[in-house]
């Protein structure tokens, strides 16, 4: 039923705001860090774990991949929230530190490949 999918895209988030405002206090920053990236990435670990270990009805898999599918463009419109104005105001650290995680998340690419084919070469 589609209502899974609803109420897991909700845990997903909630625990995301919960994580993000704790790691912000741990910081010493007044805002939530993360909170959205992780409900994100927490939905997608879950979203694809409960389909290999629990036997979910068809009609089930269908809600939960379609709030799963509908969470992205929920996310641009949070992240479209934001103040970026602010943020790139307060100096150059955050540019520095959005070209550091491009960077990372590039060179992460042929690593991730490597782990998605079992290790095995195209040869």
């Amino acid at each position: 039923m589609v209502i899974y999918g609803v109420a897991l895209l909700s845990f997903c988030m909630l625990v995301g705001v919960f994580v993000g405002d704790l790691l912000g206090e741990v910081m010493g920053v007044q805002a939530n860090v993360g909170g959205v990236g992780i409900a994100m990435l927490l939905l997608l670990v879950l979203t694809n774990l409960g389909s290999r270990e629990a036997a979910l009805s068809p009609i089930t898999e269908k809600g939960i991949g379609f709030w799963s599918a509908m969470y992205i463009p929920i996310v641009v419109a949070m992240a479209a929230r934001q103040n970026v104005f602010s943020a790139l105001s307060g100096g150059w650290m955050a540019i520095v530190a959005g070209v550091a995680a491009v960077t990372a998340s590039f060179a992460m690419i042929p690593l991730l490949a490597r782990l998605g084919r079992g290790g095995q070469d195209d040869s």
